[in-house]
């Protein structure tokens, strides 16, 4: 007999269907798994005989033959358990193959028959949904499932469960959807907890505005990672379509909170040991790496020189494209990477370059050897280059800032609804992600900013993309005003976040 059940396999998160094909015939008793799988696919013979034993059923003494079709695409994972178990009660006749053929089937089973969780369930639901199919899953993420629309959601807690649903025994309800729960606001970080750095909370009021990567640099105990911290607090809520995309990544990186989905943006801070895999994604079971797990949310990268170089130059094509691409031998795979990055430095080793009496014996020599660890394509990516300056003890006994995270994030929201609307039939969502001919029409500058530039790209030997980054700033300077022409004083404070001015003044005053 033969037995035919669908599942999925997963090319970055991207879907495609996988056919599970039981067939039990005449021959020696042996159950073979075919069609390149891998060890953890391979392994799930023992499981599932395990799981059907506890079930009360025993494999037939017959050859019985699994094949993953299509069988020249590489299979991985946990999930085939539960279509390779149904697979087998269908061919034995336990269950009707009928009544499966609708559902898309994933799930990991335990010895004892209970159904685990496994990854990528809410793209594989989504998947189910555009092909007009159901989805059966494992329990904990059956509230996970129901997100992605209008289809039936089968999520028993073990086999006997499932096997007595579809002899109608025991009839399995629809799984409830489960919001994730969001920060309440005590448990937020603040933006009054600063003192003084003012002009740093202003950078970065602006790269919350148009999400723009920033570059702050400062000796230790300045409050660098301070302020990089409470940029998600200033920032707008995922609205539904994008909760769902930054869901699905996660959810095929197992990181999805349990029956939910992501309601915040990410924020990921990496230790400075990450490999390249780590932050851009890889391995020898391709997976999401920290650039793609950031995705529409923050990637924060403190102490940058300290990474590994190799890595972060792979950064440069993800901040670029808002895409990472990892190609191998056998597969190429695309995550969405479309992230903002907030990295944070000292000026030198020591930390203390610009303070003659703590600075170190090498100073200025050991400044330039530590930036020389950061090449200038990866800087010239970083739209707002800001030095943070100690904190004065003066400024530690000042009374908290009138103005914190929510007034800042009102302005905030305000001016990423003026980019909304402005962006609505162009595909891109703020003024980070606007090019070409668009950008230079949304932020062409008035006579007299248009001069500015013109002298400053002169004089500062501006790239063209570190040109198109001044437009792109000056352009969330105005619409955090509520202005809808880039002026000279636009261009102006957009031009003093570039890096390096303050070794330019001489050049160019602004």
């Amino acid at each position: 007999m033969t037995a035919r059940i669908t599942t999925v396999t997963f090319q970055g998160i991207d879907v495609i269907e996988v056919e599970v094909q039981v067939s039990i015939t005449t021959g020696l008793p042996a159950l073979n798994i075919v069609g390149l799988a891998d060890k953890a696919v391979s392994e799930a013979r023992e499981r599932v005989r395990s799981a059907l034993t506890a079930l009360g059923l025993s494999l037939p003494p017959k050859r019985i033959t699994v094949n993953l079709s299509p069988a020249d695409l590489s299979k991985e994972g946990s999930h085939f358990d539960l279509p390779i178990a149904l697979g087998l009660l269908a061919a034995m006749g336990v269950i009707s193959e009928e009544e499966l053929h609708p559902f898309i089937v994933l799930g990991e089973l335990a010895l004892d028959g209970r159904i685990s969780p496994v990854t990528g369930v809410l793209p594989a639901a989504i998947h189910a949904q555009i092909s007009g199919r159901n989805i059966l899953c494992p329990k904990p993420q059956g509230g996970e499932a129901v997100w992605a629309g209008d289809l039936d959601v089968l999520a028993p807690h073990n086999l006997l469960e499932l096997v007595n649903h579809f002899k109608g025994r025991q009839l399995l309800s629809r799984p409830q959807a489960v919001r994730a729960q969001e920060k309440a606001p005590k448990d937020q970080l603040d933006l009054r907890d600063i003192r003084g750095q003012e002009s740093a909370k202003r950078a970065l009021e602006i790269a919350a505005a148009g999400n723009h990567n920033l570059l702050l640099c400062g000796p230790p105990g300045a409050g660098k990672s301070m302020l990089a911290r409470r940029l998600p607090g200033i920032l707008p809520p995922l609205d539904a379509h994008e909760a769902l995309e930054v869901s699905m990544i996660h959810s095929i990186a197992g990181t999805l909170p349990e029956g939910g989905l992501m309601v915040e943006r990410p924020f990921r801070d990496p230790h400075h040991s990450a490999s390249m895999p780590a932050l851009i994604g890889g391995g020898h079971r391709v997976r999401p790496g920290e650039v793609s797990l950031a995705h529409l949310g923050v990637l924060f990268l403190d102490e940058l020189p300290e990474y590994n170089r190799t890595a972060l130059e792979a950064l440069r094509q993800p901040l670029e494209t808002g895409r990472a691409e990892i190609a191998r031998a056998n597969a190429h795979v695309s995550y969405p990477a479309r992230v903002q990055l907030i990295a944070a430095m000292n000026p030198c080793r020591c930390g203390h370059l610009d303070d003659a009496a703590l600075a170190c014996s090498r100073a200025p020599k050991c400044a330039e050897s530590y930036r020389d660890k950061i090449s200038g394509p990866l800087l010239d990516r970083i739209d707002l280059h800001l030095d943070v300056p100690p904190v004065s003890p003066a400024d530690l006994h000042l009374p908290p800032s009138a103005e914190g995270s929510t007034e800042v994030r009102a302005r905030v929201l305000q001016a990423r609804l003026i980019q909304k609307e402005r962006y609505a039939d162009y595909g891109v969502r703020t003024n980070a992600e606007a090019d070409g001919e668009l950008l230079l029409k949304i932020s062409e500058p008035d006579q007299a900013g248009k001069n500015l530039l013109l002298e400053a790209t002169n004089k500062l030997k501006l790239s063209a993309r570190g040109y198109h980054r001044v437009l792109r700033v000056a352009r969330t300077l105005a619409d955090l005003q509520g202005q809808t022409r880039v002026k000279a004083d636009h261009i102006a404070e957009s031009l003093s976040y570039r890096p390096n001015m303050a070794r330019k003044k001489q050049a160019f005053a602004i």
